[in-house]
């Protein structure tokens, strides 16, 4: 959810800057739709590889095995 808030937030902003500074952007459109796809899609992409990696092996060990280790 903080990703997701973070991603929505984020293009928010990026198109309100974009939009103050449109005349030093050359080449590049203020709202081009697959940087502004893209970004979003994969921040969420590596966000949800970085809570799911360390589940799954966290997942692997027995729950009395890691209460005894503590």
């Amino acid at each position: 959810r903080v990703v997701l808030v973070g991603a929505v937030v984020g293009l928010g902003l990026a198109v309100a800057v974009g939009k103050l500074l449109e005349g030093m952007l050359f080449g590049v459109a203020v709202l081009d739709p697959v940087t502004l796809l893209l970004v979003p899609v994969s921040l969420l992409a590596v966000a949800t590889l970085a809570a799911y990696l360390p589940a799954r092996r966290a997942g692997q060990i027995a729950p009395i095995t890691a209460l005894r280790a503590e």
